[in-house]
């Protein structure tokens, strides 16, 4: 099952970790390796996605560019669209504006609680969709505000909906232009396929064509244990904060899944990597050769109209974005 007729694009995550120099680098080497789209992860204790997004647009031409995702909770969603418009301007019309509840482990830092965050997120799309097209807005609902408007142009920029739920994918292909699915397990993708068939099913027509993302965990090096080594500090993070239903869909531990989650919390991040169990990596990751990762995606692309390639991508990220590059004419081609 597929939701676009156009061809299948694929992206990365790039996580702001790095400096800004080193990450607008990256991007350029995305573009040359032929992906069509760059995602910059948004947490409060990596450098800022917007200023690193600026620097990936100067130093490319083509990619499409945006927050995968920014959440609209530290920021007000009002201002949130103007600073996703502003970059959009800068980036000559490449943005796309990917929001979501945001990861709730670091907006717990700043006191903040995800109140009602499906509500929060689709309010946040609509609001952000009338002030670029140049509307006054007064809005009383997860946030306020009062007769609020934009002094510039601005276009009706894309909206891709980070999700894993349920409710949230369904939404998401109710309303936005796409899902960023975070799953990398093609009985994930299949299973979240089925939730965004049903929003489609109450799409309204003038919203178009909807793209169905795989946000997926990947980690790809010429050695594959290199490349399921480095697959662990994510995975980890992944399965302490996994539902039951979601490691039950696996056979996965929750005594073990807990107990990662514990060592996180209690800051022992290694004894919580070594927790990770070679299960736990084939259901949340895609770590291996990139004729393994080649396998894998394509059984994702039977579900899914594209994917993202989320962190770590390798142990190596250069290196990896290129071995997968040097495979996208393969892929997009089967």
């Amino acid at each position: 099952m597929t939701t676009r007729s156009l061809d299948r694009r694929f992206g990365i995550e790039l996580t702001p970790e790095q400096p800004v120099e080193t990450l607008a680098s990256l991007a350029e080497t995305a573009e040359e390796a032929g992906f069509d789209m760059v995602f910059a992860s948004h947490h409060y204790n990596n450098r800022d996605e917007f200023l690193a997004l600026a620097a990936m647009a100067a130093a490319t031409e083509r990619i499409q560019l945006g927050p995968g995702v920014t959440n609209p909770y530290e920021t007000n969603p009002v201002t949130l669209a103007s600073r996703m418009a502003t970059f959009d301007e800068l980036a000559d019309n490449r943005g796309i504006f990917g929001v979501g509840p945001g990861d709730s482990s670091t907006l717990s830092n700043l006191g903040i609680d995800q109140e009602r965050p499906l509500r929060r997120v689709l309010e946040t799309m609509q609001v952000a969709r009338d002030l670029w097209a140049g509307e006054r807005v007064t809005h009383d609902g997860t946030f306020e505000a009062v007769d609020a408007g934009l002094n510039y142009d601005a276009r009706d920029i894309p909206v891709y909906v980070g999700g894993q739920g349920p409710h949230m994918t369904r939404m998401a292909a109710k309303y936005a232009d796409g899902v960023l699915y975070n799953g990398s397990h093609p009985r994930d993708i299949k299973w979240a396929a089925e939730r965004v068939k049903e929003g489609l099913a109450d799409r309204p027509d003038h919203r178009g064509e909807f793209e169905f993302a795989a946000y997926a965990s990947v980690s790809v090096a010429v050695d594959a244990d290199e490349a399921r080594a480095a697959a662990r500090p994510p995975v980890a993070f992944i399965a302490a904060g996994a539902p039951p239903p979601v490691l039950d869909r696996h056979d996965l531990s929750t005594e073990v899944s807990g107990e990662i989650g514990n060592a996180i919390s209690a800051g022992e991040f290694t004894e919580a990597f070594d927790l990770v169990t070679e299960p736990m990596l084939d259901a949340f990751a895609i770590a291996g050769t990139p004729e393994t990762v080649e396998k894998r995606v394509e059984k994702l692309l039977e579900y899914a109209d594209s994917v993202v390639f989320g962190s770590p991508l390798g142990p190596d990220i250069e290196e990896a974005i290129s071995l997968m590059g040097a495979r996208l004419p393969t892929i997009r081609d089967e």
